[in-house]
């Protein structure tokens, strides 16, 4: 009798052990969906006022981290023609300078900005320059560099490009090389716009 009542403790044991394990698994789960949204996160424009990401609700955004020094700075002509294509429709365009990688965005807020507007008459909205990798890492980055879509790792470069949808998760990642006209951005853009 008692060796089938320390069974019956054991077994008893074992499922509220394993019970635990799967609430914890499930609320794990729950917890790294929610970190594929950056609706709460709050970034400053050029200008340093606050923006916060849900108000771009029901848009379809394209995040970038940019430099006006980089072999890839060309790519601002690209990101300006997608964006007059498309923002009529419920997209916009998200660029936030970044000096980490070869120095090669040491100006000020006020520099960036004239310099994207006279030499690539951008018109999207530019953000203040923030750290994309590293222990002063932006929120909005921890968020895109780390979830279960994109997965986790750090910015390689300047102009890394992630599509964000209508309710402010991120669905897609391409690296610096990847044209922001290129066939697999564009079709991206065009199916979420009509989502």
């Amino acid at each position: 009798m008692k060796k089938v009542l320390s069974n019956v403790i054991y077994i008893s044991l074992l499922l509220l052990l394993l019970l635990h394990h799967q609430t914890h698994a499930i609320k794990n789960q729950t917890d790294d969906k929610m970190n594929n949204n950056i609706s709460k996160i709050t970034v400053n424009d050029i200008d340093g006022k606050e923006v916060k990401l849900s108000d771009y609700q029901g848009k379809v955004l394209l995040i970038v981290n940019v430099a006006s020094y980089c072999g890839f700075t060309k790519q601002y002509s690209a990101l300006e023609e997608i964006y007059k294509k498309y923002k009529d429709k419920g997209f916009e365009i998200l660029a936030f300078p970044c000096n980490q990688f070869g120095n090669q965005e040491p100006g000020t807020n006020e520099e960036i900005k004239n310099f994207c507007s006279s030499k690539f008459d951008v018109t999207f909205k530019l953000f203040d320059k923030i750290d994309v990798n590293g222990k002063n890492q932006s929120p909005l980055y921890s968020i895109l560099t780390n979830n279960d879509v994109t997965g986790n790792a750090e910015i390689k470069w300047n102009f890394e490009k992630f599509i964000i949808d209508k309710n402010g998760n991120v669905i897609a990642r391409y690296l610096s090389k990847v044209d922001p006209m290129s066939e697999e951005i564009i079709s991206m853009i065009e199916k979420e716009l009509k989502r």
